[in-house]
């Protein structure tokens, strides 16, 4: 829209990283993860409304979270409150949760009373910047020295911070979980979860691409980055990005071509793969490779019935009688949690997401994802599957009425970045020392968590620093070019 010659570089046959999904030879779609739209997601938000989708790609949920207990025993975290808002629904919420005990509720109010987000009721800015500070200590750290309990963690908030980033919250940084809190507290639309309409190739990246292509952006898929050709100064640090040598996986052909400007929109392995190994002599560079992915393993379960129809057994064995198109089949139609399975999170997508995950005749379609699958890693597909279908039993036992007629398992050995405490000073900023070379994915340096929309900040962060530095970096390319600097 600025004026600039895009080009897209992207190795796999489809677009989207880990937001993708695709269709397998018999024509169902397959997803890396549960793609879950939170109310704060304003800057993706935003792109869809620009894109025109955002009424017509998400489906409204209601306002209330979800826990499936072992036994079919169900706990909400409920914040529809009679219209009123953020925070006295918020505080209602947690009065009325079913999901912890009396004591845990009464040690949950304490820390969440002590904590900086009843500072984010007057100034959010100043809370979000104490929650930066606690980026060293991990959330269980916190929230025990808050007074709060192991049983509220297990119980409720690890599910969750599964769920946001796929460890525990014995691992994971203060400064990831009350970011959530701060918006929470402060937002009522933030905790409204939406979910696509159906799969998110189909009602997030084709009318994305679709935009981008009437622009005259070129995509260029199966095409992987062999190496970026850059300049180097006196010391050998690279001074100057100049052109990418990529290979097509059709035909091997490798390919060089110039650019003015290079933007490295990776997620954290990509950009491990794709970086030089020169511009491991900036610190900015070499930082990153203190950083980890967590393991995650997506599993779908096709069933001849409505799993998550806990209350009417005939119904839930009912996949015939009238119209169960359009989220009108029997069970929840909602994100759900879970403190006694591996998967944390999951959901029925032939009832959330029915426009592609339904099929007339047939039920559900679960979708469950193992966070972290360090221990299912090695297994194979079919036990892996067949472990998830006996977990699913244990949380809906008139499951085991039901057959499971389908299951895909796709493993993802190194996804969102583990936002363990103390990682935050080693995430990149958008701008590097390198003037013509950028840096976007939801691993850099953004103030909200590894997500879609972090990833959408980071891209939005990045677009505006590229456009503020273009007139500097034309007068810059035409003095290089002048000066016949070679590069390597």
């Amino acid at each position: 829209d600025a004026g600039h010659y895009v080009e897209i570089f992207e190795s796999r046959p489809f677009v989207g990283g880990k937001v993708s999904s695709w269709k397998d030879e018999e024509g169902n779609h397959i997803e890396m993860g549960l793609h879950v739209f939170f109310g704060c997601y304003y800057n993706l938000f935003g792109i869809m409304r620009r894109l025109g989708v955002f009424e017509t790609s998400l489906r409204l949920k209601e306002h209330t979270h979800t826990f499936i207990n072992k036994g079919g025993d169900v706990g909400e975290l409920d914040f529809r409150f009679g219209g009123i808002g953020a925070p006295i629904n918020g505080l209602a919420a947690f009065a009325r949760t079913t999901q912890l005990s009396i004591i845990s509720k009464i040690s949950n109010a304490i820390a969440l009373a002590t904590s900086p987000v009843v500072k984010a009721l007057f100034d959010f800015d100043g809370a979000m910047e104490d929650i930066r500070n606690l980026d060293n200590i991990s959330f269980t750290d916190w929230w025990f020295s808050k007074g709060g309990n192991r049983d509220s963690l297990s119980r409720m908030w690890d599910p969750i911070a599964y769920a946001l980033g796929f460890i525990d919250c014995d691992n994971i940084s203060a400064r990831c979980m009350l970011t959530i809190f701060n918006l929470f507290a402060v937002r009522s639309e933030a905790s409204i979860l939406r979910m696509c309409e159906g799969s998110p190739n189909t009602y997030l990246h084709e009318p994305l691409v679709q935009y981008l292509e009437q622009r005259g952006v070129n995509f260029h898929l199966n095409s992987r980055i062999r190496d970026i050709v850059h300049d180097l100064d006196a010391d050998g640090k690279p001074s100057l990005v100049k052109s990418v040598v990529y290979s097509s996986k059709n035909d091997g052909t490798q390919v060089t071509q110039d650019f003015d400007i290079i933007i490295a929109a990776c997620d954290l392995p990509g950009i491990k793969k794709l970086l030089p190994e020169s511009f491991r002599k900036y610190k900015l560079f070499d930082n990153i490779y203190s950083l980890d992915a967590v393991p995650v393993i997506t599993v779908q379960l096709r069933f001849n019935g409505w799993v998550t129809e806990l209350n009417d057994v005939k119904r839930a064995q009912d996949v015939t009688t009238g119209d169960q198109s359009n989220g009108k089949g029997a069970g929840i139609d909602n994100l759900l949690y879970s403190a006694d399975a591996d998967y944390s999170c999951f959901a029925d997508l032939a009832i959330t997401s029915p426009a592609d995950y339904y099929k007339p005749g047939e039920g559900s379609l679960l979708q469950v994802v193992i966070t972290p699958a360090d221990k299912y890693m090695g297994m194979s597909n079919d036990d892996i599957a067949a472990e998830m279908l006996r977990q699913t039993n244990v949380l809906f036992p008139s499951s085991t009425l039901l057959e499971c007629t389908w299951t895909s398992v796709v493993k993802l050995g190194q996804s969102l970045y583990r936002e363990a405490p103390g990682m935050d000073k080693y995430r990149p900023t958008q701008v590097t020392t390198i003037p013509n070379f950028f840096l976007a994915g939801s691993y850099t340096y953004q103030d909200y968590i590894d997500s879609m929309e972090g990833a959408t900040k980071s891209g939005l962060a990045c677009a505006d620093v590229v456009l503020q530095r273009t007139p500097e970096i034309a007068k810059m390319l035409k003095k290089k070019e002048a000066s016949g600097v070679v590069a390597v």
